[in-house]
């Protein structure tokens, strides 16, 4: 088991940083498209149609896909004040409890995802924009986000159990991680 969730998380720590990247990559396009913007309407007096949106899906997306690069980097907001008074192998049982919350709601976020995007597709539905984007394009960081979410939660659940049976157990030096 040890074996597999090394070879496990190496994998979906390389798929996290590829997302991550694209994430920060989608961070480029509004700051460029606004001073292109600026630019256009300031000297120009020719505003864009297509900023707004462009940057509202870019922006969109990256959060979609930054979910994971930031759970993986321990940044979301935890609130332990409570734990933080807790004995260790109270807090190892909270760990796997709510690993295992945040999978099932993960999971099924994803499922209904995949669903409203495939109703998105196969109804051609389209933004009513001046870009009529195909709304499955920007609605795909849903499932995509959650996924990765997901796969990071059943990660991060079996990583638990295995801490509970075997309190030395470090699941990043066993993927041969260094410490940061």
């Amino acid at each position: 088991m040890k074996s597999f969730l090394a070879f496990y998380r190496k994998f979906l720590m390389g798929l996290t940083r590829v997302i991550g990247v694209i994430a920060g990559l989608l961070l480029f396009i509004p700051a460029f498209s606004i001073v292109y913007e600026i630019i256009m309407r300031g000297l120009f007096n020719s505003p864009t149609e297509w900023v707004v949106e462009i940057s509202t899906y870019c922006v969109t997306i990256a959060g979609f896909f930054g979910m994971a690069v930031t759970f993986v980097s321990n940044k979301h907001i935890r609130v332990d004040i409570l734990l933080s008074h807790l004995s260790k192998r109270t807090n190892e049982i909270l760990n796997v409890i709510t690993s295992f919350i945040g999978m099932v709601f993960c999971g099924v976020v994803t499922l209904y995802a995949i669903d409203m995007v495939a109703m998105s597709f196969e109804l051609g539905m389209i933004a009513p924009t001046t870009l009529r984007t195909p709304l499955w394009i920007p609605q795909s960081s849903l499932p995509i986000g959650f996924g990765l979410m997901f796969l990071h939660f059943i990660r991060t659940f079996l990583e638990n159990i295995v801490k509970l049976g075997d309190p030395s157990y470090d699941p990043a030096a066993a993927a041969g991680e260094v410490a940061k």
